[in-house]
């Protein structure tokens, strides 16, 4: 999955987006815009300025905080109630201004990006309704400000590490203002979450729990070892920058950053024994519509939770149909599909060692799974990216409620690289056969290709090479599986293809899990047990996903969702085109313009598929 505070940013961006880009029609060929078409451009070049100037952990992320931005590299993104409403205030000025633009005279591309603008115009019109959770962050539907998955605390630190560079004093000592400015952005998220409890809008109590061993593996650190303060002493070390850089870390996360946790793990703690053992949003202020908007939000589709769940359990029965012929043909016929998946990642041979060594080898074995890609790339894209990919593990501290694999985009400038991120909490979970199924997911050719080849686009605003729809991108993801199946990558590997199908049914099945959680009013239990009978993984590893789908509803659709999308199309375009179907030529045009909802997508692909018909 993609990094989820890096997409927050990325589509909260999208409020101030200029949606300008490379026309469907042809990859890398552009059209002159239309009168209208002009002045949207106008309009949202503007608008990007306009969110520029309020979202300093943004501009650091894209690697636009040097030269006259330096300033931002001392601040970090408001937070506050008051920001958020002028966000939605901003929002509806824009939408304004956007229906002054006659819809019906814009063809082409000015067309894609006044339907995909409106789009984000009308989610944060929906989003405005509710005044709980992380709103105005197009895109996505969080409930809770904090969570095991959701809030600072956790998005902070790694965005320290990660994106806020170390290479002279002055670094070093932004990123000093930067953590003193954690503290404080710590206690606004204390004050609005003590505020949505007010409003009956309390994570269930198995969330709160989770979220205190978080916070509880935070704080038992010295400060002097804190993360926070070994990555600045880290970094300056290696770039040579004499000073105390380790005393005045570790004095402001001992006398303002640890006391701000405190504070805040003390709300979260006030509020468990009253907490709500119900897993779905539903039982929040207007938590069904707040469900429908979440699945919008993420998926860009407007399915009903009924319709989401009927498609999951088909999906589901026919991806274990597969799966059966496979175990069938290596001679494993006994028990259901899930049991006999599950008896596979328990062999001796498919387990890495729970140590240090074991993580390391893993961590090697991705590497060369990589590298034996990157090989074959040029076979069905006419572009690769140039952008780098590195494998992390995901940080120790937060590693107990984070996800098993996510992607953090590299930087404009090309002065960081992409990341892939896997949770090496316990090496049990990732069985060898599963592995390169992950990798193709995350880096290449999944989400470090799709989001790299945006970045290093020409002639593209900067908004539109963001990955700005969950749907299109993990869809994508998904899709690259399959792309990976279908060139080859597991022949003669039938546990690796296995592995293959076991991440489509896992996607499937959260189709099911999450309209269950919070459509059809499932309790936490009752859904980790589908997920283990239909899948065949731990109960652990599984009650950490579903425990996940409870904090961000409707996240977990945009899957499956978006890869059925992604397939459609481009079956639809084989089918317009015959003969003349280049599979480089659908990728690249896919690819070429940037993420947008799958409507768009579809729609767009099935005129470029018609104009290269034409000829």
């Amino acid at each position: 999955m993609l990094d989820r505070r890096q997409m927050l940013l990325s589509t909260a961006a999208a409020a101030a987006a200029a949606m300008v880009g490379a026309p469907f029609a042809a990859a890398g060929k552009r059209l002159l815009p239309s009168e209208g078409g002009a002045k949207l451009t106008a309009l949202l070049d503007r608008m990007m300025q306009d969110f520029l100037k309020e979202s300093p952990e943004f501009m650091t992320v894209l690697g636009m905080d040097s030269g006259p931005n330096a300033a931002v590299r001392s601040l970090l993104d408001d937070r506050s109630q008051a920001f958020t409403d002028k966000a939605f205030a901003a929002f509806r000025g824009y939408g304004t201004e956007l229906a002054a633009i006659d819809r019906k005279a814009l063809t082409g591309m000015d067309a894609v990006n006044y339907d995909t603008t409106k789009f984000f115009i009308d989610t944060a019109a929906i989003s405005d309704k509710f005044d709980y959770g992380t709103q105005g962050t197009i895109g996505g539907a969080a409930p809770y400000v904090v969570s095991q998955l959701t809030g600072s605390y956790g998005g902070i630190p790694q965005f320290l590490d990660t994106n806020h560079q170390i290479k002279t004093a002055a670094d070093g000592e932004t990123y000093l203002d930067r953590l003193k400015a954690f503290a404080k952005v710590l206690d606004v998220e204390t004050d609005r979450t003590r505020a949505d409890y007010a409003k009956g809008a309390t994570p269930p109590d198995f969330v709160l729990r989770r979220t205190a061993e978080q916070f509880d593996a935070i704080l038992k650190v010295a400060p002097g070892e804190s993360s926070m303060t070994t990555s600045l002493v880290r970094r300056a070390a290696a770039a040579n920058l004499p000073g105390d850089w380790k005393a005045r870390a570790e004095a402001i996360v001992r006398d303002a950053v640890y006391p701000a946790l405190q504070r805040q793990a003390a709300v979260l703690s006030a509020a468990l024994p009253t907490a709500s053992k119900e897993a779905g949003c539903w039982r929040l202020p207007d938590g069904e519509a707040y469900y429908r908007y979440g699945v919008l939000a993420y998926t860009t589709t407007a399915m009903s939770g009924e319709e989401i769940h009927k498609v999951g359990l088909e999906q589901v029965a026919e991806l274990s149909a597969r799966a059966d012929a496979i175990l069938r043909k290596q001679g494993m016929t006994q028990g259901t599909v899930g049991e006999r998946i599950a008896a596979i990642g328990k062999r001796p041979g498919q387990l890495y060692p729970n140590t240090d060594a074991g993580k390391a080898q893993l961590l090697a074995d991705l590497n060369a799974q990589m590298a034996a890609m990157a090989k074959r790339l040029p076979e069905v894209f006419g572009r690769v990216p140039k952008a780098s990919v590195e494998i992390k593990r995901v940080p120790v501290e937060i590693e107990a409620g984070a996800p098993g694999g996510s992607y953090q985009l590299p930087a404009l400038d090309g002065s960081r690289p992409g990341a892939y991120y896997i949770n090496l909490r316990d090496t049990a979970e990732w069985p060898k056969f599963t592995l390169p199924t992950l990798t193709y997911h995350e880096a290449s050719p999944g989400h470090h290709h799709q989001i790299s080849l945006a970045l290093e686009a020409q002639g593209i605003p900067l908004l539109r090479k963001m990955p700005l729809f969950s749907g299109y991108t993990e869809g994508w993801g998904l899709y690259a599986e399959q792309l990976a199946d279908e060139m080859g990558m597991y022949e003669g590997d039938p546990w690796g293809q296995l592995g293959y199908l076991q991440s489509l049914m896992f996607r499937a099945a959260r189709l099911v899990a999450d309209s269950g959680l919070h459509y059809k009013r499932w309790s936490r239990e009752q859904t980790v047990k589908y997920m283990v009978e239909a899948l065949g993984d731990s109960e652990t590893t599984l009650t950490t996903e579903v425990e996940r789908y409870c904090v961000w509803p409707g996240q977990a659709c945009s899957y499956k969702l978006g890869h059925i999308v992604w397939e459609r199309s481009r079956e639809a375009a084989k089918k317009t085109l015959g003969a003349k179907f280049d599979i480089k030529g659908f990728h690249d045009t896919a690819l070429a313009a940037g993420a947008v909802p799958l409507s768009v997508l579809e729609a767009a692909m099935a005129d470029w598929a018609k104009g290269v018909q034409k000829g």
